[in-house]
């Protein structure tokens, strides 16, 4: 018998081991999950079968808790009570609740639910903080629930919107809070400060798996540091809500640190994360990267282009024809777009004709008068428009002082201009590197209709600022991976 029970302790040690410190699978059917502080849990979530996720042993040094659940695209549900309360649940992708411990408090219990019919693929983690580090969304009086660590995230084709509730000063046990609005000294929450940090996924990675183990990377303090890029810091003087540039189909998850800089601590907000694009859309979903419109329109431009920057220093009125197409089309597409609401398709055929014209029309012109100078000023303006584009693509794009639509304007302009300006003396040279880089481009364009790839971005954000008024406000990073490194 002892040697049987040996036996059995060894082969319980053994699938510990494999299971691994950080991560356990769970099984639905059981009806009730129990956790661990810091520890990922994978489990499924039936709707008709909800789950009473437990945490037990918790340290008396932890005074609240912040549990988490994250899915790709369903909705889980995360509540207090088996009754689904506005004030005391939470729906979405990635929720979470702040539970405030009670003196001698060491076990919590939550209720996990599916909102589909369909099971969803979930995990979960319950983390603690001290008296000392600051509550998220501890002073929220925009949302449902009373203390709020949720970001709310929004999106359409030009941007993400990320909004949050003010956090609040940590506290012990049994204590009342401090409270939010009575004063603005460095002994009330207006002290804190917010972190926003930005992590773009792999590149055309849409899976389940990769999402869900990316997002362990986004959720602790430390982690969130080192490998998410900083975007920016607010006071608790500015207004809780940011904006960024919206990359469909590229995976993107936000996440806040608040900081106390009197007692140099910190907590995470509930990391939240988009593909800026649905995956349940009968047409044009997450799958289906570009409408067949964009695909047809950009492989027609490529294959000129891509002749172009190999032979249109030779054949300078093919030359001619593209120039004038690209300027006559890109001003159209913003006019038409503007001003009416004709379809995406209409749009784009409409735009191919009108810079067909605009590209005849600048051959004419030449073949009519034979303005050199004329038609070397087009040349150059296309190449300083996107050399434009390049500088503002960089960090320079995201300082504050180019929000300004006017200040952003004169300066792209200037800069685009220039360029025409000091190649006037050697207008060969002029002319070789605009075929090579213009030409080369447009393949870009046209293999981010197929693949995505963040430099078609070059150009595609100085076209969104000049469709949409709101998007100044926009930070416009974009992710630099492997695509870009073959591009």
């Amino acid at each position: 018998m002892e040697l049987l029970r040996l036996l059995v302790l060894a082969v319980l040690a053994l699938e510990q081991g494999v299971a691994g410190p950080t991560e356990t699978v769970g099984n639905s059917s059981e009806g009730l999950l129990e956790f661990s502080l810091g520890k990922f849990r994978y489990f499924k979530l039936n709707k008709p079968f909800p789950e009473e996720a437990v945490l037990r042993d918790i340290s008396s040094n932890a005074t609240f808790l912040i549990f988490q659940i994250h899915s790709q695209y369903q909705n889980t549900t995360v509540s207090f009570s088996k009754t689904l309360l506005p004030s005391t649940s939470g729906t979405g992708t990635d929720k979470g609740l702040v539970f405030i411990l009670r003196p001698e408090q060491s076990m919590c219990t939550w209720y996990l639910e599916a909102v589909d019919a369909e099971p969803v693929q979930s995990m979960a983690v319950p983390l603690s903080y001290s008296e000392r580090d600051p509550v998220p969304g501890g002073c929220n009086l925009e949302f449902d629930l009373d203390i709020d660590p949720n970001i709310y995230l929004e999106y359409n084709f030009f941007e993400i919107s990320i909004k949050f509730a003010p956090a609040n000063l940590g506290y012990a046990r049994g204590t009342d809070p401090p409270p939010c609005d009575v004063g603005m000294s460095q002994d009330s929450r207006w002290r804190l400060r917010y972190d926003v940090y930005q992590y773009f996924l792999p590149e055309n990675d849409l899976t389940e798996q990769v999402l869900l183990k990316h997002l362990q990377r986004m959720v602790e303090v430390p982690q969130v540091k080192a490998r998410a890029i900083k975007v920016v810091t607010l006071t608790a003087n500015d207004k809780t809500s940011i904006y960024f540039s919206s990359l469909p189909v590229q995976g993107v998850i936000y996440n806040v640190i608040v900081w106390d800089p009197l007692l140099n601590t910190s907590a995470a907000y509930v990391p939240v994360h988009t593909y800026a694009c649905s995956f349940k859309a009968m047409e044009g979903d997450c799958s289906s990267l570009g409408r067949v419109s964009t695909k047809v329109f950009f492989t027609v431009f490529a294959l000129l282009g891509l002749f172009i920057c190999f032979f249109g220093h030779r054949f300078w009125k093919t030359e001619l024809f593209f120039i004038g197409f690209i300027f006559m089309g890109f001003f159209f597409y913003i006019l038409i777009t503007r001003l009416t609401p004709i379809k995406y398709d209409v749009r784009l055929i409409l735009t191919a004709i009108a810079g067909s014209v605009g590209g005849i029309f600048l051959v004419a012109t030449w073949w009519r008068f034979g303005i050199l100078m004329l038609c070397m000023l087009c040349v150059g303006l296309v190449l300083g428009f996107l050399i434009s584009s390049v500088i503002f693509f960089t960090l320079l794009g995201n300082v504050k002082v180019f929000r300004d639509d006017v200040v952003f304007w004169i300066t792209f302009s200037c800069i685009a201009i220039i360029i025409p300006l000091v190649f006037m003396g050697c207008l060969r040279i002029l002319n070789i590197l605009t075929c090579g880089i213009i030409g080369s481009y447009s393949v870009v364009l046209a293999v981010d209709s197929y693949l995505y790839t963040s430099l078609s971005y070059i150009t595609l954000n100085v076209l969104k600022r000049a469709l949409n008024t709101d998007f100044h406000r926009a930070f416009t990073n974009v992710p630099f991976q492997t695509t870009e490194l073959y591009l």
